[in-house]
């Protein structure tokens, strides 16, 4: 009988940036491989890792595993998120109407570890929203922008990047967070 596994979703933050902070991918997954994690995979190039560890060992060990194995071959610091797979599928599952409707943007903004949430929740609460929308998960807040037009006057683009969380939070477009959610699914 085979031993049981968890699946889980590792989301990097800050790399393969306009050329910084570089991890190859195919050396990440054979790290990850080499600390005993399996069926280690990536989409794209922007630090979406999905592997599988043994069911008995606490999610705050398999973060520390990880972040072990990024401070040990990179010389910055990476930040990252980790979920379950079953946490990102049901985080999914209870995104708002709009999220899946007429959208010129959506983004998702995951936690990291560590992150205080919900000083993020205060700050973006405090904002002035333009033509957009807010949904704050258990893992991220998915935020919606409805007109490519007033994009420039949202509180996503005028306030985020100055936010003194910004650089604990890594962000996903909509597409990619629909696109990792396919592969647990089909796993």
């Amino acid at each position: 009988m085979g031993r049981i596994s968890v699946e889980y979703v590792a989301l990097l933050r800050g790399i393969n940036v306009g050329g910084n902070n570089k991890v190859v991918m195919s050396e990440l997954r054979e790290q990850v491989a080499a600390e005993g994690f399996a069926n280690v995979r990536t989409y794209i190039n922007s630090g979406n890792l999905l592997f599988e560890a043994e069911a008995d060992v606490p999610r705050d060990e398999v973060a520390e595993a990880v972040e072990h194995v990024l401070a040990r071959r990179y010389d910055f610091p990476i930040r990252l998120a980790l979920l379950t797979g079953q946490d990102y599928l049901a985080e999914l599952h209870n995104l708002p109407d709009w999220w899946h409707g007429e959208v010129a943007r959506r983004d998702a903004l995951f936690y990291t570890r560590g992150l205080d949430r919900g000083h993020v929740r205060e700050r973006i609460e405090a904002m002035e929203l333009g033509d957009e929308a807010l949904y704050f998960g258990e893992h991220a807040v998915f935020w919606g922008k409805f007109d490519e037009k007033k994009f420039l006057k949202t509180a996503y683009h005028k306030r985020l990047l100055r936010e003194d969380f910004y650089r604990q939070v890594t962000i996903r477009s909509g597409s990619t967070v629909e696109k990792i959610a396919s592969l647990l699914a089909r796993d």
